[in-house]
């Protein structure tokens, strides 16, 4: 495997606080011999375990980097009791661009995992995380909301895995963030994703999805910086306790819990987020606009549960996701 072209402008192994970039060559119209360049904080302090904490995955979702630069700006390496690795803008030109993929090549990167060293730039950003900083990690934090097209409730979320042992601890890290609810997660598609290259290199992984709507509001961004301080302490690189919380705890028991809309048009919402559904209650109805005077489309819950995430934006196109249940544990 060829080396990553990546150059972090930070050691990894000093004591301290660095703040530096990840240096991608990166050469383009606007600048023949240019750089990509990810800012990237390290603050140790002696032996211990390594929290990763990244944000912008996608680059339209705001609580992530919001917490995490308020946290690269105020963290000393005397509170640390080992190293924590934040960045907050993990596809960098796509946070730049206010988007979920990436300008530079169109890519989705938290589907392009384990990436190449030789590929585009996304293909290259996914592989210096797959080959250098997700093996450092003992756990790992990755901050997603709905970006532009979707909304949530607000949740800290792992997955079911196959060792059992490192599912109870991604368990545990999990509800120790926090968050007003807590998911077992089911992704539509893993492959390639952020989360199934750290879960199988056995780390200690929780992810989120804290509102939506490409934007971020009070109460989402106190909820990240909340959840991120506790995950600290719960793994011992903060002192003191973790704040306590009582989530509600949720579950995607299959994919029945998703609907997806198979008509283009007006999105007419009939139900909140967090409303309690029961089987075949009306979640929402999409108008054609071709013309008037046509039925809407109905789609309604095929499990019971809550209504977990929506369709944001009043307009739908053919395939979009319209509704989540998640049934309550």
């Amino acid at each position: 495997m060829k080396p990553s072209p990546i150059v972090p402008t930070v050691d990894f192994d000093r004591n301290g606080i660095q703040h530096g970039y990840l240096r991608l060559p990166w050469s383009r119209d606007e600048s023949a011999w240019g750089n990509l360049m990810i800012p990237i904080t390290v603050v140790r302090n002696g032996g211990g375990p390594t929290a990763l904490l990244t944000g912008a995955n996608h680059g339209d979702e705001y609580e992530g980097p919001i917490a995490l630069v308020d946290l690269a700006s105020r963290l000393s390496p005397d509170r640390v009791n080992g190293r924590v690795i934040i960045v907050p803008f993990m596809n960098t030109p796509a946070f730049a661009a206010g988007r979920r993929l990436s300008p530079a090549d169109h890519l989705n990167l938290n589907r392009t995992f384990p990436g190449r060293p030789d590929g585009t730039v996304t293909e290259k950003v996914a592989d210096f995380f797959q080959r250098t900083l997700l093996p450092m990690a003992d756990i790992v934090l990755d901050f997603h909301s709905g970006g532009r097209t979707l909304d949530f409730v607000p949740f800290a979320a792992c997955h079911i895995l196959a060792d059992k042992d490192q599912e109870a601890r991604c368990i545990d890290a999990r509800n120790a963030f926090g968050a007003p609810y807590s998911m077992m997660m089911l992704e539509i598609d893993s492959v390639g994703m952020y989360d199934t290259a750290a879960e199988s290199q056995g780390k200690v992984f929780v992810t989120t999805e804290i509102g939506g709507g490409g934007t971020a509001t009070a109460r989402t961004v106190a909820i990240a910086k909340r959840g991120v301080s506790n995950v600290l302490k719960h793994a011992g690189i903060l002192d003191g306790p973790v704040e306590p919380s009582q989530p509600i705890e949720l579950d995607m028991p299959s994919s029945e819990g998703f609907s997806f809309s198979q008509s283009e048009g007006l999105v007419e919402p009939t139900i909140d987020l967090g409303e309690h559904v029961r089987k075949g209650d009306l979640l929402a109805r999409v108008y054609p606009v071709e013309g008037l005077g046509r039925a809407p489309a109905e789609y309604r819950a095929r499990i019971d549960g809550i209504l977990a995430a929506r369709h944001f934006s009043g307009l739908i196109g053919m395939g979009d996701c319209i509704a989540v249940v998640a049934a309550l544990v």
